[in-house]
């Protein structure tokens, strides 16, 4: 009977330190996706469009031709002017998300102010590639 309650004892343990090794984990991969938003974002800021559509996801340059996102991105950033300020609102992890293969995501939340849209809201989510870097896979602006 004592071994039998050492085992449990000691498989709730491990239990307990594999659920705080995840939530360390996906912080980690938080603080990684947040990273890899803010390097996509100065290039969109320095109108770099080409190489922000380089720097998205494999899914995402599978569905948006690099034409597209140049005149998207053009039109948008055109209308709204430069970036005046830059806050992080929150970056939340998901495993799934609407309309899009269960993978590794960061929904990440922006409280911006553009020279032409004061009150924005920048959504950027980066998704972990098979390689293991975070890349950007959906972008917008409310």
């Amino acid at each position: 009977m004592r071994t039998v309650t050492r085992s449990f004892i000691a498989a709730a343990a491990l239990a307990g330190a594999a659920t705080f090794a995840h939530a360390q984990s996906e912080a980690e991969m938080i603080k990684a996706a947040e990273a890899a938003s803010l390097s996509w974002l100065a290039l969109l800021d320095a109108t770099d469009y080409a190489g922000s559509w380089n720097q998205t996801s494999t899914l995402f340059r599978s569905k948006v031709t690099q034409a597209h996102w140049d005149e998207a991105a053009q039109s948008m950033r055109g209308t709204f002017g430069p970036v005046l300020k830059r806050t992080l609102s929150s970056a939340q992890f998901f495993k799934t998300l609407p309309g899009a293969p269960d993978g590794q995501y960061v929904v990440i939340q922006y409280d911006t102010a553009f020279e032409h849209k004061a009150g924005a809201v920048e959504t950027v989510t980066p998704m972990r590639e098979a390689d293991g870097t975070w890349k950007v896979g959906g972008y917008f602006v409310k």
